[in-house]
Formats: structure tokens, sequence, C-alpha cells
């Protein structure tokens, strides 16, 4: 029972919080402006655990989905169902329950945040299957990661001022950034079996590609801050964080798979950064 218990947790990756902080993270930004800096309990509890719920059951999709190209994968060949201790079957009804729990979480919220949840949903069933045809799945990641936001907005205001639309830009262009430095890790082994990342389409453009969606999701925070009239705090923070893609840059510019790793573990710190320019801004 206890080794069940392990790999249904290593399925849902609860042992790696850092997928979850990127998705909350972008969430967070849009619950925040939404609030004018006071959300309500209600709403930052929801917006947390679907968050945790959500990214869980894409695991266990992308598990489900990679589950003939992660045994040939050093860094994934032990991930359960890959390795033949959960079944595929498994992983999907596991998928399929959270995402029921997240939708049953949101059931208090109004009839729109409802109905984003539907493409919510969708597309992170189909991010996982776009590795094999479309040459930048993180773009798909990136929307599928930025959907907290105009449910934030919905939830809040029943609607999605043009603005927001800034924050969804920002973070699909993160998205695109921290996770084409981890597809660099496995740049050699996606070449070997066919699989289609950013790193691979991007070739030796690809710390140039990094760094231009870097500043994009930093230009549209500039942006941002001066459409709504933030504080000088707000810039202190956004400076920060483009320290924190500076240092980035220096991690990813050799290449080498250890630090191209290291770099995607610490974006957790240039989210964070971001949300708290705009929580002090309000403050």
């Amino acid at each position: 029972m206890s080794s069940r218990l392990s790999d249904y947790l290593a399925l849902i990756r609860f042992d790696k919080p850092i997928g979850t902080l990127l998705v909350l993270w972008p969430t967070l930004w849009g619950l925040w402006i939404a609030s004018s800096g006071e959300p309500k309990a209600s709403h930052l509890i929801i917006f947390v655990v679907g968050c945790f719920l959500m990214r869980s059951a894409g695991c266990a999709i992308n598990d489900y989905a990679d589950r003939d190209f992660d045994k040939h994968v050093s860094r994934t060949q032990d991930r359960p169902v890959t390795a033949g201790r959960i079944k595929p079957i498994e992983a999907l009804m596991i998928a399929a329950a959270l995402a029921l729990a997240a939708f049953i979480l949101i059931l208090p919220l109004n009839t729109f945040t409802k109905l984003l949840s539907v493409p919510a949903v969708a597309i992170a069933i189909i991010y996982p299957f776009t590795k094999r045809f479309f040459s930048i799945p993180q773009a798909i990641l990136g929307i599928a990661f930025s959907f907290g936001i105009p449910m934030a907005f919905a939830a809040v205001l029943n609607e999605i001022p043009a603005y927001a639309w800034l924050l969804v830009l920002a973070n699909i262009a993160w998205a695109i950034a921290y996770d084409t430095a981890y597809a660099m890790v496995d740049r050699d082994d996606d070449l070997s079996l066919g699989i289609k990342t950013s790193a691979i389409t991007f070739g030796r453009y690809d710390v140039m590609a990094i760094c231009l969606c870097y500043g994009i999701c930093l230009l549209s925070f500039a942006v941002l801050g001066w459409l709504l009239a933030f504080p000088t705090v707000f810039w202190i923070f956004l400076g920060l964080a483009f320290l924190l893609a500076v240092y980035y840059f220096q991690l990813i510019k050799d290449r080498q798979k250890e630090k191209c790793f290291l770099a995607f573990r610490r974006n957790n710190w240039f989210g964070m950064c971001l949300f708290l320019a705009i929580a002090f801004a309000y403050w």
C-alpha cells in the first residue's frame, strides 16, 4: 500500500512543487489585480487549491501521453507509468478525478468562470500530445498555465478587462523561456525520439530566444504598470525580476544541462518577484 501511494504521488509530482508554483504565480497576478490587492479568502483558497489539482491532473495526463517516450529518456524512465508500476488507464482515471475535484471547487463561483474552465481543461489535455506535431509546444504550455489569469478576473469582476491580456502575454512568454531551458536538458534524447520542442526549433538561437521571451514578459509588465499607474515599489521589483533574468542567462549561456535545469527550477523566484511587484503596489 505504501509503495502504491508513493507511485501515485510520483505520478502527480507531489515531491516537485515547482510546477504548481509556476501555475500559481500568474494566477495570483491576476487575482491580486482583479481584487485591487484585497482578494477574498474564499477566492484565494479556491485558486490555490485549484492550481495544485490541475497541475497534478496535467502531470498524470502527460505521463500517459509520453509513456512510450519516457522509457527512452534517462531523466524520465523511472516515472511510474512508463516503468509499469501504474497502468495507463489508472493515470487517466486519476487525471479525471483531479479535474473533477477542481471543477467541484469552482462551483461557488459565477457562470463565466465555470465556462472558462472548459477550455482550460481542454488545453491541459491537448498539450502533452502537441510534442508530436507542433514546433513550439512550450507556447501551448504557456496558454495552459495562463488560464488562471482570465478565470481570476472572471471570478472577481465577471469580465476580463483588456489589460488582463497583458498578463496572459507575459506568462506565455515566460513559460516559453523557462520551459525552453528545461527542454535544453533533454534535447539529445528528444531529437533521437522525434519529439518536437522549442529547444530543437530554436536551434543555435535558443539562448537568444529565451532572452527575447524574458524581454517580452518584462515589457508587458512595464506597460501594465504604466496603464495602472503603479507606484515606485512596483518598478523596483520589476528591476529585480530583470536581474533574475540576467542571472538565468548566465546559467544557460553555455548550454550545460545541469545549469539549464537549475535555471528552470529557479524560475519560481521570477514569478514570485513579479507577484510581489503587484502585491506591494497595492499594499
